[in-house]
């Protein structure tokens, strides 16, 4: 029962994480309207992936990685924020193409591989999820910090990894249902929708470090 347990709180988390509509949301949404929701997935497998190591690091106690992830927090604040802004402005300027039915489509629709390497990327980049997985591990009994076995807490990443995914697959499959039916003009409107508030939320992180830089130093 309390395998049944550890494996259900880690699924629990993984939504937790994944659910909530950010970034690589966005992203995975417009990858699933434009190349289909297979693409949309493996993006959503990348960001799960991302999850899951942050979920180990809590759990299997890296305090080590976890104090260093903090230490460069706004480095790698800094580096997300960027990746964002750029990833946005593709999708902004990206051309339609519904259906995937054009064979010269970008890379960003054949290359899988790089579409999971993005999300991952940008979800890893995003110290404040390291955060939020220490305060779920803590509300295990002292899983965090290394307390609970090695078994338990890969229990918990395995379920965390589980969730996420099963979201992903979710989200990208319901995407899939109306994939078909997205023409050029529908197209235009996602990549335009979905790249602005991509490059919204990098420029507001970019803002709120600048701040922290000005507040710092003045």
């Amino acid at each position: 029962m309390i395998y049944f347990y550890l494996i259900m709180s880690g699924v629990v988390m993984g939504l937790i994480a994944a659910v909530p509509i950010g970034p690589v949301n966005l992203i995975c949404i417009r990858r699933s309207f434009a190349f289909g929701p297979l693409n949309g997935f493996v993006s959503g497998l990348g960001a799960a992936l991302g999850d899951g190591v942050f979920a180990a690091v809590m759990g299997f106690g890296l305090t080590w990685i976890a104090q260093m992830i903090e230490g460069y927090a706004t480095i790698i604040e800094l580096i997300g924020g960027a990746m964002m802004v750029w990833m946005g402005y593709r999708t902004f300027v990206s051309p339609p193409v519904p259906r995937c039915l054009d064979t010269k489509a970008d890379s960003e629709g054949t290359n899988l591989v790089r579409a999971m390497a993005s999300t991952f990327a940008l979800t890893v980049t995003n110290p404040v999820t390291l955060l939020s997985f220490g305060v779920m591990f803590a509300g295990l009994g002292g899983l965090a910090g290394g307390a609970g076995s090695f078994n338990d807490a890969s229990l918990v990443v395995a379920g965390v990894v589980g969730g996420s995914t099963a979201w992903w697959l979710t989200l990208t499959a319901i995407i899939g249902l109306f994939h078909a039916k997205i023409d050029e003009k529908a197209m235009r409107i996602i990549n335009r929708a979905c790249g602005a508030l991509v490059m919204g939320c990098g420029l507001a992180v970019l803002i709120h470090l600048a701040m922290k830089y000005i507040h710092f130093f003045g």
